[in-house]
């Protein structure tokens, strides 16, 4: 293991571009027809974007206590493995390295590619062998480029992923928000088509109806942890952490749901429900400013998730580094490089992510592991109450508003989020857990190898 120690070099506004840039994707832009669909009312689909950013926001204020009392590389995978035992930390960590961050860094970097195409259509009307697994297609060899081009770019340094962040996470930012300003002041929905009360899921009772429509929502608002698996490279991040991860989940849970009023004040319950290919924030741009829209908007949704994806990039390799530290991973993927950064770790991610994109299994994996990334969220904020009532003395620049009631409330709505799917979409979630389990042999042999 290299001598070199990782370096704190993000300060609070490069923190909390890493909160709102690893959240803001290319999901605001699209999953919102899905829920319309399913609760057939746009007053319900702005409640169900205004639940995941209540729910957000308050494991937010859980996880800032325990980032700012353990402000380790790994993050969650530190917290969790202090207060339930190594073995979950690993479980936590395996799923990341094996489907939730790749998969989600594959995922991101496939809508890149696919906005490409508003833009130079070949590049999605022309596949170069085939349509199947393993075919070299444009759309999978850009997502890969983008892939390799940032994580070169992050083994550099850690000043060339925050500039990156940075920048990519002011232009988003700024384009959310003129989105959401614009369709609130000029949208002009037909009357009757903003507010429908039917939903479209036949005789399912609400709260099964809810539960699939609130997934959407919480998965592109995910991804606001991945600054604490980069804690130990923070400076002061007894402040800085817990500052970076509440201003970070406010602006983006804020533009969140004012954009989803706008996309209400222009295309209306119908215009949301069914835009082309789900692309709902290029229609809502095209109903305000023309069909010429279309690839202004395209280019800045590239923005959007080239900066996600630098972040998920940035920080998914810390956990990878950190399980490594402690044994638990390969041991190379411990060592720095020069520029004190886990470079074998940021290339094995890479690696496993751009395999992802070739075979096309990440959109499987993912809705799979969706009520699985819910549970160990569950586990986050519960961690709050055991490591209070198992380190009491362990100092905590930072605590926890209404502790107990606020980590208690959140997993009891997580602990029904994830009964609920597990009732209402056996098919997708019982997988998830499966994948999760799957780290557990995998555990014992790495413990029996250390």
């Amino acid at each position: 293991m290299s001598e070199r120690g990782l370096r704190r070099g993000i300060g609070r506004l490069d923190a909390t571009a890493l909160v709102v840039g690893s959240m803001i994707g290319s999901g605001i832009f699209i999953v919102s027809a899905e829920s319309a669909r399913l609760l057939g009312s746009t007053r319900g689909l702005v409640a169900a974007w205004g639940i995941a950013g209540i729910l957000t926001l308050a494991a937010a204020l859980c996880c800032a206590e325990l980032a700012a009392m353990l402000p380790r590389a790994g993050g969650q995978y530190v917290f969790l493995r202090e207060a339930y035992g190594p073995m979950t930390g690993f479980l936590f960590g395996w799923t990341m390295a094996l489907v939730i961050q790749t998969g989600t860094i594959a995922a991101v970097a496939v809508a890149f590619a696919k906005f490409a195409g508003v833009l130079v259509p070949a590049v999605s009307e022309n596949p170069w062998l085939s349509a199947g697994p393993l075919a070299f297609t444009p759309v999978r060899a850009i997502a890969i480029g983008v892939i390799v081009v940032l994580t070169a770019a992050n083994a550099t340094g850690l000043e060339a992923g925050t500039r990156t962040q940075n920048v990519s996470t002011a232009a988003k930012v700024a384009v959310l928000a003129a989105l959401a300003a614009g369709g609130i002041l000029f949208g002009r929905a037909l009357p009757g088509t903003a507010a429908g009360s039917s939903a479209s899921s036949g005789d399912s009772p609400f709260v099964l109806v809810l539960a699939a429509a609130l997934v959407g929502p919480l998965f592109s608002q995910s991804a606001w942890n991945n600054v604490t698996f980069a804690a130990e490279e923070v400076e002061d991040p007894g402040r800085t952490l817990p500052a970076a991860l509440l201003s970070g989940c406010v602006v983006v849970t804020t533009l969140y749901v004012l954009t989803n009023v706008g996309y209400a004040r222009t295309l209306g319950l119908s215009g949301i429900q069914h835009a082309a290919s789900d692309r709902v924030g290029t229609a809502a741009a095209q109903a305000l400013l023309g069909s010429g829209a279309a690839g202004a908007m395209a280019a800045a949704i590239m923005i959007s998730t080239f900066g996600c994806a630098n972040g998920l990039i940035l920080s998914g390799a810390r956990v990878s580094y950190a399980m490594a530290r402690d044994g638990l991973f390969f041991r190379r993927l411990a060592r720095l490089n020069r520029a004190s950064v886990p470079e074998a770790a940021l290339w094995l991610q890479a690696a496993w992510a751009s395999l992802l994109v070739l075979t096309g299994t990440y959109t499987q994996l993912l809705k799979y592991v969706i009520s699985a990334d819910l549970l160990l969220y569950v586990l986050l904020v519960l961690a709050v109450v055991v490591l209070r009532r198992r380190h009491p003395e362990w100092p905590r620049p930072f605590r926890a508003p209404a502790y107990p009631v606020l980590p208690l409330a959140y997993a009891a709505a997580g602990v029904a989020l994830v009964v609920l799917l597990l009732a209402g979409n056996p098919a997708t979630t019982w997988p998830g857990y499966a994948l999760l389990a799957s780290g557990v042999p995998v555990y014992f042999l790495w413990n029996r190898r250390g």
